[in-house]
């Protein structure tokens, strides 16, 4: 097997056995021996891919934006020039945001909490930077089809999706939030802006 063959797979071990866990545990019971143990990995073959447990915990929130973001250009691909169907690929994605069970949430609410740590604190800011980079991509590709105003300020409009993006997740893990805003409310926002002309 090759080295990149050998590389996803192992990826998408961990990835699997951590989300599985973090359902199990929740993120701050998750041990380096319950990801062994679980994985079937020994410490070693897991530190040669992480140096953290807090790195896996990472690309649970990676894998979810880029998800997100191939179900978005497979939409741009295939179909036709609308604003409707590639938008529609990431208003499906928006109700977890709601969930407080949903695996993504609680693992933006655990590295929020070590922020103080260097490398949890890159990886937040690369995660930061990624959901801003593919919000801006979906609206330029939008208004390069002509779907989106090109008077809709790209930068400002992505930064304030991702905000209230995250806005949503952080209030999914405050037990008993009131809500008078919810997904359904943002998809609708987010579609009222971007067909303004």
């Amino acid at each position: 097997m090759k080295h990149e063959e050998r590389r996803q797979q192992t990826t998408r071990l961990l990835l699997d056995s951590i989300k599985e866990l973090i359902r199990e545990k929740g993120c701050h019971s998750v041990t380096m021996k319950d990801i062994m143990e679980k994985s079937g990995l020994s410490k070693g073959a897991i530190f040669h891919y992480v140096k953290s447990k807090d790195e896996i915990f990472a690309w649970v929130l990676q894998e979810r934006l880029e998800e997100t973001n191939d179900h978005f250009m497979n939409a741009v691909e295939q179909g036709e020039k609308t604003l409707e169907g590639p938008m529609q690929k990431i208003i499906d994605n928006l109700t977890m945001l709601e969930d407080a069970q949903d695996v993504t949430n609680k693992v933006l609410i655990y590295l929020l909490g070590k922020e103080d740590q260097p490398i949890v604190a890159e990886t937040l800011n690369q995660y930061y930077e990624r959901s801003l980079h593919l919000s801006k991509q979906w609206i330029l590709t939008g208004q390069l089809h002509g779907v989106i105003s090109d008077s809709i300020d790209t930068d400002k409009t992505a930064e304030m999706f991702v905000l209230l993006t995250l806005g949503l997740r952080v209030r999914s893990s405050i037990p008993l939030a009131s809500v008078s805003f919810n997904t359904q409310d943002y998809s609708s926002f987010m579609v009222n802006i971007l067909k303004s002309r």
